[in-house]
């Protein structure tokens, strides 16, 4: 029983490897090469880790952080939908449910109940942790884009009307980070037109 187990999670963590795979449209803060899918989780996990004291909630840190390491694994088989691509967020959900499904169901029962129902947390943004890990999720891209003097916004022709849709949950988690955010990497970068009025 043991070393099925340990073969069912060893599978899970081959089968997990290929997130390093999925391209984000989120530039590194060089502006030579974009991120991956891995690269992101690891930085919101960290960033989790430092910043949950300014969560407008008191949350349990450990489930958040494994949170936001499993939220985009469904990407492996979903694929990165860009945060602004209307037509492919038509069918993200189905996508991802779909990807869910095969993907935490190569871990043993147990885990692989434990895994989805994150995940399905996660998407649903109710719970404290959920809508900080949200917060996360949203402001790291922010950051980098901020840190590239807007070299993707600039590239997809985003316009704050569309960065502000995409983050109107965002102060749900933290509205301390949320202000933060909007002073420090979104008015610079609206100011010298690297953002769309």
């Amino acid at each position: 029983m043991e070393k099925e187990e340990l073969t069912q999670l060893f599978n899970f963590f081959r089968e997990i490897d290929k997130e390093k795979f999925i391209g984000r449209q989120t530039y590194l803060t060089d502006g030579v090469r974009k991120e991956n899918d891995a690269e992101h989780a690891w930085h919101t996990a960290i960033m989790t880790v430092l910043l949950a004291g300014y969560a407008n909630e008191k949350i349990d840190v450990l489930k958040t952080v494994t949170m936001l390491l499993i939220h985009d694994i469904v990407e492996i088989d979903a694929g990165d939908t860009y945060a602004y691509d209307e037509d492919a967020k038509k069918t993200q959900r189905e996508r991802e449910v779909k990807a869910a499904d095969r993907i935490f169901g190569l871990l043993p029962e147990k885990q692989g109940k434990e895994f989805r129902a994150l995940w399905e947390e996660f998407e649903a943004q109710e719970t404290a942790e959920s809508k900080f890990a949200r917060t996360m999720d949203n402001i790291q891209p922010i950051m980098l884009n901020a840190a590239t003097d807007g070299k993707a916004w600039e590239e997809h022709d985003v316009h704050i009307e569309q960065i502000l849709n995409r983050n109107r949950n965002t102060a749900k988690g933290s509205e301390a980070i949320w202000e933060y955010a909007k002073e420090e990497f979104l008015r610079p970068n609206l100011e010298n037109g690297k953002i769309k009025k």
